[in-house]
């Protein structure tokens, strides 16, 4: 029978044929694919004819197409609906993909014939894309090991392949923690909470196939009770559970998993001849030093503590007026966060969500898309992954630019968490490739027949996976190696964060932010309430991620820790942080670090913001926050560019100058 994968898709704008696919097409189409990967590649390296740009560097740009066509499939499926059977593939998979990669990168024939090129690169007439990809190539060999030789080549191979067994072991471990975990709840435990909070659990007993409500480690369920519920002992056992996942003990724990993870990070970087690993990391990331990224984050670190400590007194005094005693726990901040939110900006959450139903809210995101970049976007009636999922055709002037998929709402399988990726990404190489774009949330999803209301966060997520898509649906160039979002991690962030300004806008919620039943615009002194509370908290929110950030640097910029956990405390003792705030991503469970591309890098959200703060006020200064000329340069110079220049000489192209910090702690409320 014929294979949906391997097959030519004659679907819509060749969309993966999900309705076709079935677990059981996944392994024979890797197999296959793998297969003729590694024959385009055998004929590039012994290739008798002297190389040339077209006869490898643009050979080995297409040669696995095929194979990354099936696997953009499998691993998107599996993080939005993973099954056991999907897991055990993965598992499966790992291993060879391992293999396949290290085969490329170790290559010695074919790294020959790249650094033949590289050492003549003047010589070759090349476009400036054409030397861009050729220097990029020509790295990423040298990194990931092309130029050792015995037994150190060896070694690295088997390192990148435990790698990737570890870093797939831990992701499915916090996968079944959160899949796992639920706490039944009656209702009586539902008194005091916002009807909202309410439907979410029992929308989430009837995912799970309660007779009741449950609370879930969704975190669109769990830190609204945490906001709201007056019941401090089920705070206490949510928000332990929340901070506990990975390391509940048994097959699921991930503890052991980091400290092998950094343990072979140090070893890999120490074969390369670097450091440590940080610094092997942050080479080719705008920061370039482990002492740069520290410089950012402690001139952010001072006021935030300082701000987040003088909330702490003001939420411990409202603990003790509730007659209870002791200090402010780390589960009770956010309840008194939003009690004293109510209290000083008349700010109700349960008040707001109505008007900032995911249909407007989506409205919002692509009217500001087409007042910016002239983008068009036309609803598409097609199959997708899940009956959740939709689909739009994204033109402009008539022309098709992309498919965007979204895939909004919570469930049993999904990957927590928001993110954007590409089934296909944009590129000119062998033909107008035009990419498929995916956002995915994890949304609380209403009961049958109630619209979805999203919380002021939630909204700007959406925004922030929405500046990713821009990204992804702008670039412009003929390479996929360099095509959208395929850039520095310190610089990926930047139309992420930059494109949530676009929410605080006041006529865009004055237009979209419309009353789910009544139809009518959010009240001016609301929006005034709603804006002015922006800031609020901030000392929380950046206490938390800073403390993630910097653990995340030192686990990589010294000899790899015996005991993650131990080094974790020591780090978080020697900054002062606060007692009643965690890390936001504990080690057990931080998948950016050890499921994801973040290692030594979650300080790049921050270094993205310096960027964004200082960005958007470059519409501030023309009076327009959607001036044309100002979208035009961003266009031009970020989100169409790619990575076809180094990441300082993009933003400089479009601002004029690098930004300092300034801009960044005006916007969090932080400055002095």
């Amino acid at each position: 029978m014929t294979n949906p994968l391997t097959a030519r898709w004659t679907t819509p704008f060749d969309l993966p044929p999900f309705a076709e696919i079935e677990d059981a097409h996944f392994a024979p189409a890797v197999e296959q694919t793998l297969a003729e990967g590694r024959d385009r590649i055998a004929q590039i390296a012994t290739n008798p004819e002297p190389p040339t740009f077209a006869n490898t560097i643009d050979a080995l740009e297409l040669a696995d197409d095929d194979l990354g066509r099936v696997l953009s499939v499998f691993f998107f499926q599996t993080s939005v609906d993973s099954t056991p059977t999907r897991e055990a593939l993965q598992r499966d998979f790992s291993p060879l993909l391992s293999a396949y990669g290290s085969d490329i990168m170790l290559n010695a024939d074919l790294f020959a014939r790249i650094d033949a090129l590289w050492q003549q690169r003047d010589a070759l007439d090349l476009t400036d894309e054409q030397a861009r990809v050729l220097e990029l190539r020509h790295r990423s060999f040298v990194r990931s090991g092309a130029a050792l030789e015995g037994a150190d080549r060896e070694r690295l191979r088997l390192i990148d392949a435990r790698l990737s067994e570890l870093s797939t072991r831990f992701g499915q471990n916090l996968l079944a923690d959160e899949r796992d975990w639920l706490l039944d709840l009656t209702e009586d435990d539902l008194i005091g909470l916002p009807d909202f909070v309410r439907d979410g659990a029992r929308a989430a007993g009837e995912e799970r196939g309660k007779a009741g409500p449950v609370l879930t480690l969704s975190r669109s369920i769990l830190v609204p009770f945490l906001q709201f519920s007056p019941r401090r002992d089920l705070r206490r056992t949510a928000y332990e559970a929340w901070t506990g996942r990975g390391a509940f003990g048994g097959d699921t724990d991930n503890r052991a998993i980091a400290a092998e993870m950094l343990a072979l990070r140090a070893e890999r970087s120490a074969l390369l001849g670097y450091d440590s690993y940080s610094d092997y990391r942050l080479e080719t990331e705008m920061a370039k030093t482990p002492q740069a990224v520290r410089d950012l984050l402690m001139q952010v670190w001072t006021p935030a503590r300082a701000a987040a400590l003088a909330d702490a007194e003001v939420l411990e005094r409202m603990l003790h007026a509730d007659g209870i005693d002791g200090p402010l726990e780390p589960w009770d901040w956010r309840y008194y966060a939003e009690k004293r939110r109510m209290a000083e900006h008349d700010l109700d959450e349960a008040q707001v969500k109505p008007y900032l139903r995911l249909e407007n809210m989506i409205g919002a995101a692509q009217d500001c898309a087409h007042r910016l970049f002239g983008l068009e976007f036309a609803p598409l009636d097609v199959p997708l992954h899940h009956s959740d999922a939709m689909a739009w055709d994204v033109t402009r002037d008539g022309e098709h630019v992309a498919v965007l998929i979204c895939d909004y709402f919570a469930r049993g399988g999904k990957r927590s968490g928001a993110w954007c990726s590409a089934l296909r990404s944009q590129r000119k190489l062998g033909g107008d490739v035009r990419p498929l774009v995916v956002n995915v949330c994890n949304f609380a999803k209403p009961p049958e027949g109630q619209p979805a209301l999203l919380s002021y966060d939630d909204a700007r997520t959406l925004f922030h996976e929405f500046g990713h898509a821009l990204h992804q649906m702008l670039s412009d160039v003929t390479y996929e190696m360099i095509s959208g979002t395929s850039v520095p991690r310190d610089f990926v962030e930047l139309p992420s964060q930059l494109y949530e300004h676009w929410l605080e806008v006041p006529e865009v919620l004055k237009t979209h932010a419309l009353h789910a039943e009544t139809g009518a615009p959010m009240p001016q002194e609301m929006l005034d309430r709603v804006l002015g509370a922006a800031t609020f908290d901030m000392g929380f929110n950046t206490v938390e991620y800073i403390g993630s950030a910097l653990v995340d640097l030192e686990f990589h910029a010294g000899p790899p820790p015996a005991d993650p956990m131990q080094k974790q405390a020591e780090v978080l003792e020697a900054l002062g942080m606060p007692r009643a705030i965690r890390m936001r991503h504990a080690t057990p469970h931080f998948s950016h670090v050890f499921a994801g591309g973040y290692a030594s890098a979650y300080y790049s959200y921050m270094w993205s913001e310096v960027m964004d703060a200082d960005a958007f006020d470059a519409f501030g200064e023309t009076g327009d926050p959607f001036d044309p000329a100002t979208a035009r340069r961003l266009e031009e110079h970020v989100l169409s560019a790619g990575h076809s220049r180094e990441a300082e000489a993009l933003y400089t192209a479009f601002r004029g100058r690098l930004p300092g910090v300034e801009a960044l702690l005006k916007g969090r409320g932080l400055a002095a």
